[in-house]
């Protein structure tokens, strides 16, 4: 990764130039300007100091490597170990460089929703999209955040045709948005007696959760229709009129929930739903710079279109934005993600800084 350099140095000279200000005098006797450019002089103080001693541990680096080159026995052994040493303090300041230059999203300690549902594969698609929920779920544990399903649909094997689940907890969109996308899956099904590799799909969509306040949604504008829930659930649910369809007529945005026995408790959940969506539509408006990819997220569950690939038979997970692979499939569906998810990380603050890789 390289940092831009040009950018840096014209932070450290207004880093500098705030740092002669505050010593003024004639600056200490206007109070909202000392505030303004002492807020600015804390802003950039840790990315300054970061980057000092970046140059620093770069320029050892460089004098150690030189001296290995003329070295032996047991002084080749230590100019390795100052080699390694310097190396990963050259990388870790460089990742914290890149953070912090990197636009903090301002949806990044939202509260998430997080919808997956089946694409092409049939039944096995069904099922791999409950994997992909469960995977969430699980996550979200080892995080200890907290997940509520807001709407669901099954398929006739047990798996989801579609599921809705909320995860509340700090920071749980800037952990999740990268799972987007199409989801791809290889794999021998149960029903298979031939042996034969199946492959099938399921589409992740991740949004952002609105309060209420940020959303307001005009009653207005809504059309409301309930009606008897035809999914399993028990006799007190199917024969009473509890599900709920909430149609936004301006955005022609339209929710159904129907896993509650409450006529209310469905509502509030398609309108938190809705107020999700909203705000994704509201947001993109508002960023017209924003990426295709970022602003569809997901429009179909093609199996052409996929982010990532699991293959059964390989052990194998493969982020395909990013040319990650590893052969740990069964820790990835039991929700250790950190690792996937860092590297998403790193690579989206790479392509902020130097544009995406040709």
């Amino acid at each position: 990764m390289e940092l831009p350099q040009a950018r840096l140095a014209t932070m450290e000279a207004r880093f500098e130039q705030i740092e002669r200000l505050l010593s003024d005098p004639a600056i200490a006797a206007r109070p909202n300007e000392l505030r303004s450019l002492g807020k600015e002089h804390s802003d950039l103080k840790g990315t300054i100091e970061a980057w000092r001693r970046y140059r620093i541990v770069a320029d050892e680096l460089q004098e150690a490597k030189s001296m290995l080159r003329g070295s032996q026995g047991e002084e080749r052994a230590y100019v390795e170990q100052e080699i390694a040493s310097f190396s990963r303090t050259y990388n870790e300041l460089q990742e914290q460089i890149a953070a912090a230059l990197v636009p903090k999203d301002p949806n990044d300690d939202r509260d998430v929703i997080v919808e997956v549902r089946a694409g092409a594969g049939g039944e096995e698609a069904g099922l791999f999209a409950t994997e992909l929920f469960r995977m969430y779920q699980r996550y979200a544990e080892t995080k200890g955040w907290k997940s509520e399903v807001l709407s669901s649909s099954t398929s006739g094997v047990g798996g989801f045709k579609e599921v809705t689940f909320a995860i509340k907890g700090r920071g749980a969109f800037s952990r999740l948005k990268h799972e987007a996308g199409v989801h791809r899956v290889q794999r021998v099904p149960q029903t298979e007696s031939s042996g034969r590799i199946h492959t099938s799909a399921a589409a992740v969509v991740v949004l952002p959760e609105a309060e209420e306040v940020e959303v307001e949604i005009d009653p207005n504008d809504l059309k409301v229709d309930v009606y008897r829930s035809t999914g399993p659930g028990g006799q007190s649910v199917n024969t009473t009129d509890s599900a709920v369809r909430i149609k936004h007529l301006p955005s022609g945005v339209e929710v159904a929930v129907q896993d509650e026995k409450s006529q209310l408790q469905n509502k509030a959940k398609a309108l938190r739903i809705l107020r999700a969506r909203l705000l994704q539509a509201k947001q993109e408006e508002q960023d017209q710079a924003m990426s295709q990819e970022r602003r569809s997220q997901v429009r179909t569950a093609d199996r052409s279109e996929r982010i990532r690939t699991y293959n059964f038979n390989e052990n194998r997970v493969t982020d395909h934005r990013i040319g990650y692979t590893v052969h740990r499939l069964g820790e990835i569906l039991e929700g250790d993600l950190d690792d996937l998810v860092d590297a998403l990380a790193s690579s989206e603050r790479t392509e902020t800084l130097v544009g995406p890789a040709s």
